[in-house]
């Protein structure tokens, strides 16, 4: 998948634990790992916008594009 999830990468930038930024999200850990492990179809503005709160960083901290080598 050309879409790279670098979510845990900045969780470990920030010190923050799975557990920890679920509850803040308010969200389930089997959620949060669906999206940490890029498994995840779609994520909701409002979810990227409060993780990126949280862990005070930008959307493109934690998206990234690359493109399919054929």
């Amino acid at each position: 998948m050309p879409i790279i999830v670098n979510l845990d990468v900045m969780m470990a930038k920030r010190k923050i634990r799975s557990k920890d930024l679920a509850d803040r999200l308010g969200i389930t850990e089997a959620n949060l790992s669906i999206l940490k492990t890029g498994k995840a179809k779609a994520v909701r503005f409002s979810t990227l916008e409060a993780i990126c709160k949280i862990l005070e960083c930008q959307p493109g901290d934690i998206l990234e594009f690359r493109e399919e080598e054929d």
